[in-house]
């Protein structure tokens, strides 16, 4: 498989290796066979892509995540689900219920290395396209025309690489194209994080940035009107249930790690 991703879209490659190497490890707390069988496809060195933060961080997030999505769907069988920035994931493989509507979305070049990794599914449509500009929103709108529930957009290590500015431009793009409402699922990095990326145990491996950074959701919220904070549950809930260091980091620096923030409007 030949790999050619822009400096940002690289970063795919961290949350990639992570849950590669923890699915063969012994006790795995995920599983992603798609993430191993992409990373020996390509043969890549994941020690730089994989560093004990990092990894801590990556499988709390999906946990965490995996575990509010599935909540949704209990409860709304045929959700339309759009993945903003799908980079390899696979989280449609944990999420099917048989009944979903998924789209991945990704900028070209990441889509074009998608389509390399994963074949056609039914109930499944990768878009290449900017998420700040509305050319993609419309095969999302059409499966919504059949259905009677409400978008749920996640962004998974998305919102860092762009400015407030762009993060404002995407919250617009959402409200214009899905007046009737949805929820979004995104990603926060805090602001001490934006100005300390050198010292980032895998981002600084790569040439992308943080171009911004948030000390609580409410600051997203505030970019548009319309838009309101449900919920923000750091990262640390969940890494501290599985090592002294996630422990440790959780009492000391317990503002330094990433949150998972929903909105609706």
């Amino acid at each position: 498989m030949e790999l050619k991703l822009g400096d940002v879209q690289t970063t795919a490659l961290i949350p990639l290796a992570v849950k590669a190497n923890e699915t063969m490890s012994k006790n795995a707390r995920i599983k992603d066979p798609k993430a191993v069988e992409i990373i020996k496809a390509l043969r890549i060195d994941t020690s730089k892509y994989d560093k004990f933060m990092s990894h801590e961080g990556v499988i709390a997030r999906t946990i965490m995540l995996d575990r509010q999505l599935k909540g949704i769907i209990s409860k709304v069988p045929d959700t339309v689900i759009v993945n903003v920035g799908a980079g390899f994931d696979d989280r449609f493989s944990r999420m099917d219920n048989g009944r979903i509507m998924w789209f991945d979305l990704d900028l070209p070049d990441a889509i074009a290395a998608r389509k390399k990794a994963f074949p056609e599914r039914e109930r499944v449509t990768m878009i290449a396209g900017n998420a700040l500009k509305s050319g993609w929103c419309k095969p999302v709108q059409n499966a919504l025309d059949s259905r009677r529930s409400k978008p749920v957009f996640i962004a998974e290590g998305l919102f860092m690489y762009l400015t407030l500015d762009q993060i404002r431009t995407f919250l617009e793009v959402l409200k214009i194209n899905f007046p009737k409402g949805g929820i979004l699922i995104a990603e926060q990095n805090c602001k001490a994080l934006q100005k300390n990326e050198k010292h980032h145990d895998t981002v600084k491996n790569t040439k992308a940035h943080f171009m911004s950074g948030t000390d609580s959701g409410q600051e997203i919220a505030d970019l548009t009107e319309g838009f309101r904070l449900v919920s923000e549950h750091s990262f640390n809930e969940e890494m501290k249930k599985y090592s002294i260091r996630g422990k440790l980091f959780a009492l000391l620096l317990p503002k330094m790690n990433d949150r998972w923030a929903t909105f609706k409007w």
